[in-house]
């Protein structure tokens, strides 16, 4: 055999015996943290559940899209900005407010940077000092996030709109969490 044949075979052999030991590893680290496939499904399941929630109800309100904005409503017919949150969580069996108001101290208040799909962004009233409008987070990017709602501005129907427009940055209060006790 030529030497190049030789450092190729050693070179090979190398790398075999690296997938095996780092396999083996592996395993053996995947064996020492589970104790029976039951934890294992549960993880796994207890992971994906909160994520396939977030992902159904942002799919959800994006159905809706172009609904027109209809005050005091919550119907497929039309809604409000509480009316469109409330009507998409309530297909989901998760309770929240009907009234934007009601929302102040609802939920557990997160920090912008730690937003998920799903999450809902609280606003400003535009001519009030209340809370007056409410959108779901559907592209979480904190002071960037995107978020759906139904606008009552020149839209007048359920809308994507961005945080860092200058009217909702400006009136943004706090974003809350809803969904992680389920």
């Amino acid at each position: 055999m030529t030497t190049k044949k030789i450092n190729l075979l050693k070179f090979t052999i190398l790398i075999v015996l690296s997938v095996i030991v780092l396999g083996s590893i592996a395993y053996g680290s995947f064996r020492e943290n589970r104790s029976s496939s039951e934890n294992v499904g549960t993880i796994v399941n207890d992971t994906i559940k909160p994520i396939k929630l977030r992902d159904n109800i942002v799919n959800f309100g994006m159905e809706l899209l172009g609904t027109p904005y209809v005050e005091s409503s919550s119907s497929k017919n039309g809604f409000d900005c509480s009316g469109f949150v409330y009507y998409v969580f309530q297909h989901h069996k998760i309770q929240v407010p009907r009234s934007s108001s009601q929302f102040m101290n609802f939920g557990m208040e997160i920090p912008i940077e730690n937003v998920k799909k799903g999450d809902i962004l609280l606003f400003l009233s535009p001519t009030r000092n209340v809370i007056g409008h409410v959108g779901i987070v559907t592209n979480p990017n904190g002071k960037y996030s995107d978020f759906i709602h139904a606008s009552s501005g020149r839209e007048m129907k359920v809308i994507i709109s961005s945080l860092k427009q200058k009217g909702y940055t400006r009136r943004f209060v706090k974003a809350i969490d809803v969904l992680s006790t389920y």
